[in-house]
């Protein structure tokens, strides 16, 4: 028996304990933002946190999970929107979007652990999340944006976040 938390929710699973993360998130949960991308870990497409740290859910075995807090791409906005959330939209980084959660989820455990990335910063934490449409220059852009707070204006200047969000429903 493998206890543990899913976005705050107690978890019990009582089946084969080497079941992947990744399947029992899609399959028993329906959370279906984490993506299966390669099934070996390479991509990213399924990252997802465990504790403050992004793992690989396709080659995390629930076994390891006992009493450990799982975040997903769908907990990681409970309380609205995470900034980086909001700097991913209004970058426009998503093309096809397959990789857009795992890369959420690698970028906010980057800011989690450095709040004020240097770019080598970002290209390091972000080197294993893989995008096929090569959206990298605009993932950066949107790390950077949600450290700084502020949000680009129509000039393309920095602006404080806070007066945008105060417009927002």
């Amino acid at each position: 028996m493998i206890d543990f938390l899913v976005n705050g929710i107690q978890r019990r699973f009582e089946r084969d304990p080497q079941t992947p993360l990744l399947w029992y998130l899609r399959d028993e949960v329906g959370l279906m933002g984490t993506r299966f991308g390669c099934g070996a870990g390479l991509c990213g497409c399924c990252t997802v946190h465990v504790g403050k740290d992004a793992v690989r859910s396709c080659v995390t075995p629930l076994a390891s999970l006992n009493g450990a807090s799982v975040t997903t791409i769908e907990g990681l906005g409970a309380k609205g929107l995470h900034p980086l959330q909001v700097a991913w939209i209004e970058h426009a980084v998503p093309q096809c979007g397959y990789c857009q959660s795992g890369q959420i989820m690698q970028a906010a455990a980057l800011l989690a652990s450095k709040p004020q990335p240097t770019d080598a910063d970002i290209d390091d934490a972000m080197a294993g999340n893989l995008c096929r449409c090569g959206t990298y220059p605009r993932i950066r852009a949107a790390i950077k944006q949600a450290a700084s707070g502020k949000k680009p204006d129509a000039a393309g200047k920095a602006t404080p976040a806070a007066t945008e969000a105060k417009a927002r429903p």
